[in-house]
């Protein structure tokens, strides 16, 4: 194990600057609280999820690729017309269980945030526009949803998965990525 200097005013805790930073906070955590692992398994978890999503954030402040999106509404977003704004996009398919399961949070925060400047994009990752209009009839959603067809952004990042996810900061770059960051406390998370 490597030695750590600790700076007077800020601790190598405050920031973990790589993976062995979170792995050894685990560890020390993990011999304060030997007795009841159950008791600290969500915890621990939930530490490591959050030192994770922080160190890909900090990573990725590349300019976001130039896009077009337009809602089923007819509405038309750009890199240009977004500036200035927060931009949360969210690949998605109707077929999904954890879409369907982050739809409800994902639409709550698009309505809580919306007048704070965050944009909420919901691109459907392929499905023919009769297929998404269906599922919208049934599971009604109040962010911006998006068609495949309509937009470049399934070509402009690659994607592992679904549900995935993607924050663009005001200044137009990458804050953050996640695939399944799942529910209230991961997309909350994320932004």
């Amino acid at each position: 194990m490597r030695e750590r200097s600790q700076p007077s005013a800020k601790t190598w805790l405050d920031e973990p600057e790589d993976i062995s930073d979170a792995v050894h906070l685990l560890r020390r955590i993990g011999r304060k609280k030997r007795g009841n692992i159950m008791r600290i398994r969500k915890p621990l978890g939930l530490l490591l999820l959050t030192l994770l999503s922080a160190l890909t954030a900090a990573a990725a402040r590349d300019a976001a690729p130039p896009f077009m999106a337009r809602t089923l509404t007819g509405e038309t977003f750009t890199n240009d017309s977004l500036k200035g704004q927060v931009v949360l996009l969210q690949f998605w398919t109707t077929w999904c269980p954890y879409c369907r399961r982050d739809q409800p949070v994902l639409d709550k925060i698009a309505r809580d945030f919306s007048g704070e400047g965050l944009v909420v994009l919901a691109v459907n990752a392929g499905e023919s526009g009769e297929t998404v209009k269906t599922y919208l009839e049934k599971h009604p959603r109040s962010c911006n949803v998006v068609l495949a067809k309509d937009t470049n952004l399934l070509g402009a990042f690659t994607l592992k998965g679904v549900p995935s996810y993607v924050l663009i900061d005001r200044d137009g770059n990458i804050a953050g990525t996640d695939e399944d960051i799942g529910g209230n406390l991961g997309i909350r998370g994320l932004l």
